[in-house]
């Protein structure tokens, strides 16, 4: 009964102090809701930007023999009853559902040349059906077109390779590559489409020709060197890494990555733009706390008569200490709602559409593989919603100590001198 009646105290405080009470609240819950929308954006760009490098990429999940990834060579490869177990477990995937598509390659280093040049390329076979699902590079063309079912001395190349080469659209070149005898082999193709990314690795290094043509011609039938997972988001990949891990059950020559070993420098730079918004959200985890410190505080030291007259009527100093604690608890639990809703609100109305960055861009910009869209949708996690409120009942409840603790420490004689 006595908890009771101070929790009531608390309640009835915070209501007799209602534009002090309704600062405080505010201050709580804009930065909550500052936190989440600032959350969610940071979500939305880091989704949008590893979707961008891993479609131009090895994917969210990518399949390789051992030592492909480390040294790239021809000889680290996939053969055909590898890559048919490896089909056969992606078909019986549980999570299959997470798996948007999936696409074979066949890469190697190798040397592009004209009459007019030549210049190192890497050159990936690739099956056109199943890239034009999982890459966005069929959508870079500028001219020509991408690469079809049936094509065979067909290439699709970056602009800045044809222009150093001198060469158009229905032009030839030929590529020269080490095959898995080890000769040393070229094979004549003709330029069917030209691609301009923004990244300048891939516009004047990179070459896609039919998978058939590349195994023909490098003499490694139905072989890849890496099968590549698109999934429906980053956040599924731990999850379709581990269940593909158990449906090839230790299959000696298979490894399974994920993206952020895959791509350790796409990896790196999330990282780093993860920690700058951990130190943007300390510095407003700081101003909330100093808010609310300040508005109870300064509660405390104009009620030294009240806390006076309550410790007169009965109240030991600890239980008027824990009065002026649960008038904190009162305002960090509206809040915490209040911000919630307004954060949540506020970006689905008028930022679901994503927010547009594109006048503060002049050219494209590019950052370990991936395009950055000028465009960034926020997107909400549960986790990070969770968080957030986790993170802002913190603040208030370590807010409300020290003002609690000046309150307990009052004398009540000396308090009941005060004027109200």
């Amino acid at each position: 009964m006595r908890t009771a009646a101070l929790l009531r105290l608390s309640l009835r405080s915070v209501g007799r102090n209602a534009r002090r009470s309704a600062l405080t609240a505010a201050a709580m819950a804009l930065g909550l809701a500052l936190l989440m929308f600032s959350r969610a954006l940071a979500e939305g760009g880091h989704e949008q930007w590893i979707d961008s490098a891993v479609r131009l990429g090895l994917g969210h999940v990518a399949v390789q023999a051992p030592g492909f990834l480390e040294n790239g060579r021809l000889e680290d490869r996939l053969d055909e009853d590898r890559v048919t177990r490896v089909e056969d477990a992606l078909a019986g995937l549980d999570g299959g559902a997470l798996v948007v598509s999936w696409a074979p390659r066949l890469s190697t280093s190798g040397l592009a040349s004209s009459a007019a040049s030549a210049l190192p390329v890497r050159i990936e076979g690739v099956d056109p059906e199943r890239e034009q699902a999982f890459s966005t590079l069929p959508d870079q063309r500028v001219q020509g077109r991408y690469l079809e079912p049936g094509d065979r001395l067909q290439a699709f190349v970056g602009i800045e390779l044809a222009r150093r080469l001198e060469i158009e659209v229905g032009g030839r070149f030929v590529l020269t590559a080490q095959t898995a005898s080890g000769q040393v082999e070229g094979q004549l193709v003709r330029v069917a489409g030209i691609f301009r990314t923004g990244i300048q690795e891939m516009d004047e290094g990179l070459v896609h020709v039919p998978l058939s043509t590349a195994r023909s011609w490098l003499g490694t039938p139905g072989a890849a060197t890496t099968v590549a997972l698109l999934l429906t988001s980053s956040r599924h990949t731990d999850a379709v890494v581990a269940e593909l891990d158990r449906s090839l059950d230790g299959a000696a020559g298979i490894r399974v990555l994920g993206w952020r070993e895959a791509s350790p420098e796409l990896d790196s730079a999330v990282r780093i733009d993860d920690y700058g918004d951990y130190v943007f959200h300390g510095i407003l985890f700081a101003i909330v706390a100093l808010a609310i410190l300040n508005a109870i505080m300064m509660s405390v030291l104009s009620r030294k008569r009240e806390f006076g007259i309550l410790q007169a009527l009965g109240l030991t100093r600890a239980e008027t200490g824990l009065v002026v604690f649960g008038e904190g608890l009162f305002l960090t639990a509206a809040s915490g709602i209040a911000g919630g809703v307004l954060g949540f609100v506020a970006t689905w109305l008028f930022f679901r559409d994503g927010l547009d960055f594109s006048g503060l861009m002049e050219n494209t910009i590019t950052l370990s593989g991936g395009i950055i869209d000028p465009v960034i949708v926020p997107v909400f996690r549960i986790d990070q919603v969770v968080l957030s409120l986790w993170s802002i009942t913190v603040i208030g409840t370590l807010a409300s100590l020290y003002p609690a603790l000046r309150a307990s420490r009052l004398d009540a004689a000396e308090a009941m001198k005060f004027e109200q």
